[in-house]
């Protein structure tokens, strides 16, 4: 466990994930848990980005679709928030193509499900 990629900051970040999920409980949107990790994002001096655009590269142009990241934390780890029963590939497959646009290495995927807050590390 002594390489996770970016050890330090994923605990940080993971401790205001339970810290929101212990305070709001389940069952709220994705932009009530957004706007409580924001808060406490700034309230920790955690550096972040919130809404964060990609644009996605092809070949020598720019496609018109661009990916929005829920959160990029100290500019290189993507946060992306579900409020859903399970998560399933899809999430984990949007997490993916997030950490390719922008060339960073970790994305944590948080589901807060009603009874818990589950959280997933992808390591690109």
């Amino acid at each position: 466990m002594a390489n996770l990629t970016y050890k330090q900051e994923s605990y940080e970040l993971i401790g205001v994930l339970f810290d929101v999920h212990n305070e709001l409980g389940g069952g709220f949107l994705e932009a009530v848990y957004s706007d409580a990790i924001e808060y406490e994002l700034k309230a920790r001096n955690i550096p972040f980005e919130r809404e964060k655009r990609y644009q996605v590269n092809y070949k020598e142009v720019v496609l018109p679709h661009q990916y929005v990241a829920d959160f990029v934390i100290y500019d290189k780890i993507i946060l992306e928030i579900k409020s859903v029963a399970a998560l399933n590939d899809r999430h984990i497959a949007q997490c993916i193509n997030y950490l390719k646009v922008s060339g960073n290495k970790l994305a944590i995927l948080a589901n807060f499900e009603p009874d818990k807050l589950m959280h997933q590390r992808i390591v690109l």
